[in-house]
């Protein structure tokens, strides 16, 4: 009868992944703070709508559509109408837009959104050719706009 020799490799790693007591202990930078303490700028009336809309839209959860939702939550005419909020939130913050010409441009966009909406219902979900050439120039004389205002 032969003894072989058991190797019993055990690594213990006894690495914390929290900040606090029994923790990493981390503190936030001078540079953090300041951020933390900065105005910050609330919600445009356009993205609270957008927010709003999005969780009433029960075709979003993915117990509905299997993790394929229908509407994807940045097509191109979301993602440019998304990117068209930062600016005019950039134009207000750094004083460029007056309150007049913000009230204009979401205005306009709010319209252009609710034309959108329309022509999606018309259309199962989606826009025609014609109508996203149509939806596009719109974005672009607002983008112009924006621009404009911010120079």
């Amino acid at each position: 009868m032969s003894i072989g020799t058991v190797v019993n490799n055990t690594v213990v790693n006894n690495h914390v992944a929290f900040n606090g007591v029994g923790g990493a202990g981390a503190r936030p930078t001078s540079a953090e703070q300041m951020a933390e303490h900065e105005y910050h700028f609330q919600p445009t009336s356009n993205q609270l709508s957008h927010e709003q809309s999005a969780g009433q839209d029960r075709n979003q959860l993915a117990s509905v559509n299997n993790g394929r939702p229908g509407t994807a939550a940045m097509d191109s005419v979301n993602g440019r109408r998304y990117n068209q909020q930062g600016r005019i939130a950039n134009g207000i913050s750094s004083g460029q837009l007056t309150a007049g010409e913000t009230k204009n441009l979401e205005g306009r966009e709010a319209n252009l959104n609710g034309e959108i909406h329309n022509d999606r219902a018309a259309n199962g979900g989606k826009l025609t050719p014609q109508e996203h050439q149509q939806v596009n120039q719109q974005q672009n004389n607002l983008s112009k706009s924006i621009y404009k205002r911010q120079t």
